[in-house]
């Protein structure tokens, strides 16, 4: 097996163990902010209701309990799918967040995966690019760009990128726009700021990929440029990608909550910015938490993914079974295949098995 079983229950453990930490310090977290929501929703003497009335609202949403015990009511309901309720609408926390999550996954999305496609061309063309004529002032400006993108704000992006393509060129419309159209400026504003690290990473994990000594051997053997860069480069270059990738996964989360309440999307954006503001602590918690269950699966699906790529990473049980198998062949095959293998890292280990009789005879020699 290509994961040990041993390395994925591990794994999952670790991810519960999150998720479990993140829930109990954002529940903390909201729990030491003075006032409640309950308070701040049905105390308005606007509504005109009593003190017993307000202390009725309270016992029934258990606002009055003790800490420990509305944290084990909240934990439960939530290893369950049961929410809570919204203290400004009464509405069912699951229902609130289940109208607005496809928007913000469909924007969450869309910008990941334009993100990705935008570091990948940056630090290609900033690696491969040509290095003399007209072209080469692109390479270099290229390979300051992420360093820029880095720095701009995402709400200031947003505001920009609507002010130029929407009302001074007209290109795209903010205003009655279709569901395509509505989406074309809030995935550059998640997906800008986001492909810069990743453009970062891949910049000098391709260029120190370049410097090494197979890629030289391999390039003095007459391999191309473009044949190097899809067989060598590239899968060796990928995993620190992959960990950058997973990393960045809360700043896609953060930037797709930003950039909803920009443009005015229905999504879990929006109905956050709504619930800090009247201290709507069930649907604060449940976000929290959908957005770390988010992270902790994407960090999970890139390290079950390493050692997919990389031979090197995985377990010593699966490299020991290989060499089993192998240890019927001859003393030249065995010699040829661990020079193969420690090309990539791994050492088949032939100490158990008796020495080839050419080799015996040489020792008895």
């Amino acid at each position: 097996m290509i994961l040990d079983t041993r390395y994925l229950i591990v794994r999952l453990g670790q991810a519960v163990l999150v998720l479990l930490l993140a829930f109990t310090a954002a529940f903390i977290l909201l729990s030491l902010i003075p006032g409640d929501g309950v308070t701040a929703r049905f105390a308005d003497p606007t509504l005109g209701l009593s003190p017993e009335q307000i202390a009725e609202i309270r016992e029934a949403t258990g606002a009055d309990d003790s800490w420990f015990g509305r944290y084990i009511t909240s934990l439960t309901g939530f290893l369950t799918g049961n929410f809570g309720y919204s203290v400004q609408t009464g509405a069912a926390v699951s229902t609130i967040i289940s109208a607005a999550l496809p928007s913000t996954a469909v924007l969450a999305i869309s910008g990941f995966v334009t993100a990705l496609v935008l570091a990948v061309l940056i630090a290609v063309f900033a690696t491969y690019g040509p290095a003399t004529g007209p072209l080469s002032r692109v390479r270099r400006v290229l390979d300051s760009v992420p360093s820029l993108f880095i720095s701009i704000p995402v709400f200031w992006l947003g505001i920009l990128l609507s002010q130029v393509f929407s009302f001074q060129l007209g290109i795209v419309s903010v205003v009655d726009a279709g569901p395509a159209e509505a989406l074309v400026l809030p995935t550059l504003t998640v997906a800008v700021p986001l492909s810069a690290p990743i453009a970062q990473v891949l910049i000098r994990s391709i260029t120190e990929v370049q410097a090494s000594g197979f890629v030289k051997v391999t390039t003095a053997k007459g391999a191309s440029e473009l044949w190097l860069l899809v067989h060598t480069v590239a899968r060796n270059a990928v995993l620190p990608g992959l960990t950058i990738i997973g990393l960045v996964f809360g700043e896609l989360v953060a930037g797709a909550v930003v950039t909803e309440t920009v443009f005015g999307r229905n999504g879990i954006g929006l109905i956050t910015a709504q619930a800090v503001t009247h201290r709507d602590n069930p649907i604060l918690l449940a976000v929290v938490v959908i957005a770390t269950f988010g992270y902790v699966i994407i960090n999970l699906i890139v390290d079950l993914l390493y050692p997919i790529i990389d031979v090197r990473l995985r377990s010593k049980r699966s490299v020991a079974s290989v060499s089993r198998s192998l240890r019927s062949h001859d003393g030249p095959t065995r010699r040829a295949l661990t020079a193969t293998a420690a090309s990539v890292g791994v050492d088949l280990d032939w100490d158990d098995d008796p020495a080839p009789s050419g080799e015996t005879k040489e020792k008895n020699a």
